[in-house]
């Protein structure tokens, strides 16, 4: 290294240490003790030291939000996390509170129906284009339940068993286009056969086979609003189950029977479960309200 290059070297070193001082000093001097040199001192080092302070805010400041962001980063995906185990919490204890109600409903169908039944849960469902269920699966089948037993809820008719895949069973629904149910109108007693339309948009059923009035004063045999129940003929379903209720009525100008449109009085989105009826009600004994006379002992009485 030559000479030249060390004074250089020395020369930067001592500015390096010197300017700083300087400008450290003419800074802490009281207002009433600046002199002109500190005055220029401080205008020209002015920019330089704003210069280098904006420097350092803004590495810090960009410092302190990154460090930031990396925690807020972790917090949002603890809670992310949180939220979603919650969720399932949530989901799970609904789920089982649908079954717990599910379950109470067919304790309460087994205590006041008169007739053998069982229990069962809706496993799977069949859906059609519009988010309709067309047709169900319950977790019962043989030996315990066979093709034709009807299928009930507190709120009415479901359907009857149609087919039976080993320990499981598929239900035709009364919106089926394959279901016909003998019923009769609860307020004027008019029969007629309830056909499901099997609608793909609606749970929709008809009413067929209803005549009309044969007095034109009589009194409507069928009104919109009217309770749709089970008749009991043909031995397919008991008597007195609800179905549904009249949605509309269209008179003909021609024919002797009615266009009448009969909504289902169960919900079969909302089925969770549901009751098999094993088998018919016994039927009402005929002498339960007569009064019989004692017998007497081998059938001899006293003068």
């Amino acid at each position: 290294m030559t000479l030249r290059r060390r004074v250089v070297d020395w020369v930067l070193a001592a500015l390096l240490l010197v300017i700083p001082l300087v400008v450290l000093r003419s800074s802490l001097r009281a207002p009433e003790e600046v002199s002109t040199v500190d005055e220029a001192v401080l205008r020209v080092s002015a920019p330089l030291q704003a210069g280098v302070s904006w420097l350092v805010d803004g590495v810090g400041s960009l410092w302190s939000r990154y460090v930031g962001l990396i925690d807020t980063e972790d917090e949002n995906r603890e809670l992310r996390a949180e939220n979603e185990r919650l969720r399932r919490d949530l989901a799970a204890e609904r789920r089982r509170a649908f079954d717990v109600e599910a379950l109470e409903e067919m304790v309460g169908i087994k205590q006041r129906t008169p007739a053998d039944t069982a229990g069962a849960r809706v496993i799977a469902g069949e859906l059609s284009p519009f988010y309709r269920v067309v047709r169900i699966r319950i977790d019962r089948g043989a030996p315990e339940v066979s093709v034709g037993m009807p299928v009930i809820t507190s709120a009415g008719l479901v359907g009857r068993i149609s087919k039976i895949y080993g320990g499981h069973s598929e239900v035709l629904l009364t919106t089926d286009t394959q279901s016909a149910v003998d019923v009769v109108i609860r307020r004027s007693g008019a029969r007629g056969v309830l056909v499901g339309e099997g609608a793909a948009d609606a749970y929709r059923c008809r009413l067929e086979w209803l005549e009309r009035s044969s007095e034109p004063d009589g009194e409507a045999p069928v009104q919109v609003g009217d309770i749709v129940e089970t008749s009991g003929l043909g031995a397919a379903f008991p008597a007195g189950i609800t179905v549904g209720h009249v949605a509309s009525v269209v008179d003909k100008d021609y024919g002797m029977f009615q266009d009448v449109t009969v909504k289902p009085a169960v919900d079969f989105g909302q089925l969770r479960g549901v009751t098999v009826l094993l088998a018919p009600p016994p039927p009402p004994d005929p002498d339960a309200e007569k009064k019989r006379r004692s017998e007497s002992a081998f059938g001899l009485r006293p003068y």
